[in-house]
């Protein structure tokens, strides 16, 4: 088939000064109306906010984005028109049953100099005063995922997942997104008891918002930005971790915070791999990642010592897959299933985390080894969803 034209991201401020038919400018304020409008122009957006692939349905094939060069596989193509509940306050790409295609635009040869780096799963320390003081921006990254894969992904501070959050139950937390780019963002915390109208509206480019709270509960707990449609913006990379310890230590333990993914990629455009908005709705994934790359924890894997305690803090950001977390060798002394440390369930071998949820599991190092930590959904732990635990 014909492939659409991309749209570049800089182009929807042209698109926000096009007239409508009652005469006004769609500004900013009126961000619904624009969407709305841009698909009654026969998706003049191929994309809702210029944002992500999915044409061509088909196989597809392995490759190094960043040089193009092709190996055979085996992908997850979907085709044809899929249904789409376009009044879904949730979902709200007005799209009325027609494919939602495109491609973010990028630079030719944009992953070609991207470097691969280990997102860092060790818990960070507090903050000394009880005042978290985070301002962040909302940004558009190549992200290389691994050696062949570069993916174009909207990102907080540069990166996916975005930074991990640590605090206290009470600490006070005060946030700040700031914009940079054309599509609006805007920030969820599920750590927060706020108004969502207020804090958690969307900003245009050049625009911040600030807001503050105080964490009730311990637990894992993920962030991620909330602007419709939400599946698009989360499964474009922006999600991340906030980790609220109890006021009371927990016993020690080496920290590690772990948040599952599914990524839903296009084929690549200018050498970086496009986050696919229609395979998102299929529920689909290409891959399914711990900390936003496949199998990084083969490679590089997390490490204890005999005799230390181990505690994972897993955070499932789906968008709408579970976490089957499973130790291979090992068995969970404890997982808490409300807040740490009430209500402590022993000797777990599996639990389910849900998608936009978070637990914490531990277990203690006895005997030396290799010990795998897998999603146990095997269909999703096979396409990237494992690690390993070395005791020494």
């Amino acid at each position: 088939m014909t492939e659409p034209t991309p749209v570049r991201l800089s182009e929807l401020q042209e698109l926000q000064e096009l007239p409508s038919s009652d005469g006004d400018l769609l500004g900013p304020s009126t961000r619904r109306a624009f969407f709305a409008r841009a698909s009654t122009l026969s998706l003049a957006l191929p994309a809702v906010g210029a944002a992500l692939a999915g044409c061509a349905p088909g196989p597809t094939q392995r490759q190094d984005t960043a040089n193009g060069n092709r190996s055979n596989g085996n992908g997850n193509g979907q085709g044809g028109p899929r249904a789409h509940n376009s009044d879904s306050k949730l979902d709200t790409a007005v799209l009325k049953g027609r494919p939602h295609t495109g491609t973010t635009a990028v630079p030719a040869n944009a992953g070609a100099d991207v470097t691969f780096h280990r997102y860092a799963p060790e818990l960070p320390p507090l903050a000394e005063d009880g005042h978290v003081r985070l301002h962040w921006h909302a940004r558009e990254a190549p992200v290389r995922i691994s050696d062949d894969t570069v993916v174009a992904a909207w990102t907080f501070e540069g990166d996916t997942p975005g930074p991990i959050v640590h605090c206290r139950v009470g600490d006070t937390v005060e946030f700040t997104l700031t914009n940079d780019v054309d599509v609006p963002h805007s920030m969820d915390f599920h750590a927060a008891q706020i108004n969502p109208k207020d804090a958690f509206r969307s900003v245009t480019k050049g625009q911040s918002v600030t807001y503050t709270f105080k964490p009730r509960y311990a637990g894992a707990f993920l962030y991620h930005c909330g602007t419709s449609p939400v599946l698009m913006h989360l499964g474009s990379g922006m999600y991340g971790a906030i980790i609220v310890s109890p006021r009371e230590p927990l016993p020690p333990a080496r920290e590690f915070v772990l948040v599952q993914a599914e990524l839903y990629l296009g084929d690549a455009t200018g050498g970086v791999r496009p986050f696919d908005y229609q395979k998102m709705l299929s529920t689909m994934p290409d891959l399914v990642v711990f900390n936003g790359r496949p199998d990084q924890y083969t490679r590089e894997p997390l490490r204890a010592k005999v005799g230390e305690r181990v505690r994972f803090w897993v955070v499932n950001a789906g968008a709408t897959h579970p976490c089957c977390f499973h130790v291979v060798g090992d068995q969970f002394d404890t997982m808490y299933l409300g807040a740490p440390p009430a209500t402590p369930i022993r000797g777990i071998q599996t639990w389910d985390v849900a998608a936009g949820g978070g637990m914490c599991f531990e277990l203690s190092c006895d005997i030396p080894g290799e010990f795998p930590f897998v999603n146990h959904a095997f269909g999703h732990g096979q396409k990237g969803g494992i690690g390993f635990l070395v005791v020494e």
